[in-house]
């Protein structure tokens, strides 16, 4: 499954993410990685074990981390499940209609962590001059 990375990720909000963090960014980022699998372990496993209060939480904490980077489609996703998750507790029921929406979750996740590592990555400046040309 391939995702276009204008799609994956709101470049203003990106841009004022990025901004707000300054060099604390990529760290950030890293966080973002290592919380985001956990969360999404987590989900997956509460769908394989249809258990709506246990969906609840890492869907909710997905939902903020990726809207912190701008990435509403998964922020968008991960809230779904959260809202499904909160309806089959109060009406006590299995999340099982979220099924599709988890099976997403995971290439869209990586999808777009792969377009923010690639927005970390610190800007090259070249040099003035040009190739084969002596600079100094």
């Amino acid at each position: 499954m391939s995702f276009d990375g204008g799609v994956l990720v709101d470049r203003a909000a990106l841009a004022r993410a990025r901004a707000e963090l300054g060099e604390d960014f990529a760290r950030i980022l890293g966080y973002f990685r290592e919380d985001g699998l956990k969360s999404l372990d987590a989900i997956e496993a509460a769908s394989r074990e249809q258990d709506a209060t246990a969906l609840v939480l890492p869907a909710h904490t997905l939902k903020g981390e990726a809207s912190q980077f701008g990435a509403s489609p998964l922020a968008a996703l991960a809230e779904k499940l959260e809202t499904l998750a909160r309806e089959c507790v109060e009406l006590h029921t299995k999340p099982t209609a979220g099924v599709p929406d988890v099976l997403a979750l995971r290439p869209l996740f990586d999808a777009t962590l792969a377009y923010l590592k690639r927005e970390a990555q610190p800007v090259t400046v070249r040099r003035p001059g040009g190739f084969g040309r002596r600079i100094g």
